[in-house]
């Protein structure tokens, strides 16, 4: 192939999730030589020194591009980066933009190639809470109906995006590039130590993240969840918390009745290894992260979701995840149950995954080359 004639593919990401669903992407792309690979990055959620431990742990290659947005309100953010990204893709001709995921990010890139009549492509399309009031679910479906190529992580998110209207032809069940990633950096995973590091036994313990402004951001939300985790005073939760949730915890008079919480571990942020690790060998999982929610469902640890809705259903109709949003009764509930549950990591082992067989990344490109 001329070198002229080959593809110019842009992957826009700026969230620390976006990384991870992305390197297997960007590990197949650079393997292909019809492919000029432009990896750009918003900065959204971190500055670059942050983002590169994990771009470090995933082999990445540098962006070409780091717009350094940085944090703000929605509209702002979004704003900065459709005119950072506006003078970019003009600057760097794309003939595809690729848009992973859900943040502030994915519908940027969108929009600004759209605008720009650059065909683009959504990773992780059709999924749905059909909760319009969180952020991830209007950026997803805006995006989803404004890319040219869709590619569906499960049948379900397929189905999602026939019922409303898209056509069959611009869609794709690839499977869960984060399946990829998580199939790939297993074993290396194994080599972190951080049970050892934290003197913990397997599956005598719970992992816990909490990051999104409906839980982090309104007080008696957050009050009600840290109630009913002080209760479970036999069980060991390591809580990996950001700066910006630990500033509302200090908030919290139950955070300061030390003897109340002393089970919950709070410990700095972790890598992609270290997490794994963790969420292999927890007992059970509490989170609000969609990622988080699908990487213990294939480690085969039962997952608590502390949101009222997700658009991973799929976990929920296998058993494999519970919703419980801030109920302190049902927290309780489906962690005790958890608890009692003999061999629980047995019964996941049988279920069958919808997510794809670990090559999504490959169809994806093979795809992308095909459609031209």
């Amino acid at each position: 192939m001329n070198r002229d004639e080959r593809m110019k593919l842009m992957l826009i990401i700026g969230a620390r999730p976006q990384i991870i669903k992305s390197a297997p992407i960007i590990h197949e792309a650079q393997k292909r030589k019809e492919i000029v690979f432009q990896l750009v990055h918003t900065g959204q959620h971190y500055d670059f020194e942050m983002s590169k431990i994990f771009f470090g742990e995933l082999d990445l290659p540098d962006p070409v591009v780091n717009l350094g947005v940085g944090s703000g309100t929605h509209a702002f953010q979004t704003g900065k980066m459709m005119i950072e990204l506006e003078k970019t893709i003009e600057n760097l001709k794309p003939d595809m933009v690729m848009v992973p995921g859900d943040t502030n990010s994915t519908l940027a890139g969108a929009l600004t190639a759209v605008k720009l009549q650059v065909p683009v492509s959504h990773v992780e399309a059709g999924a749905r809470s059909y909760d319009m009031r969180m952020p991830e679910e209007v950026n997803r479906r805006l995006t989803d109906h404004c890319s040219t190529l869709l590619f569906a992580s499960t049948r379900n998110c397929v189905e999602k995006l026939r019922e409303e209207g898209i056509e069959k032809q611009q869609i794709k069940l690839s499977g869960d590039t984060m399946y990829d990633a998580l199939l790939e950096h297993i074993g290396r995973s194994e080599k972190t130590g951080i049970l050892k590091k934290m003197n913990l036994q397997s599956e005598e313990y719970a992992v816990l993240t909490l990051h999104r402004p409906e839980n982090v951001d309104i007080p008696e939300r957050l009050e009600r969840i840290f109630k009913a985790l002080a209760s479970l005073r036999n069980l060991l939760i390591v809580f990996p918390v950001h700066p910006r949730t630990r500033q509302r915890l200090e908030s919290l008079k139950i955070m300061q009745q030390k003897a109340a919480v002393e089970h919950i571990k709070l410990v700095e942020p972790l890598g992609y290894h270290e997490m794994l690790q963790l969420t292999k060998h927890a007992k059970m999982i509490f989170t609000d992260s969609g990622g988080l929610q699908k990487e213990a469902f294939w480690l085969h640890t039962p997952c608590i979701t502390l949101r009222d809705t997700t658009e991973w259903t799929e976990t929920i109709a296998l058993g494999a995840n519970v919703l419980v949003g801030s109920n302190p009764q049902k927290i309780i509930r489906a962690a005790e149950k958890i608890m009692k549950t003999k061999k629980g990591k047995a019964r996941l082992q049988k279920l069958k995954n919808p997510f794809g067989d670990g090559h999504a990344s490959k169809k994806i490109l093979d795809f992308i080359l095909k459609r031209g």
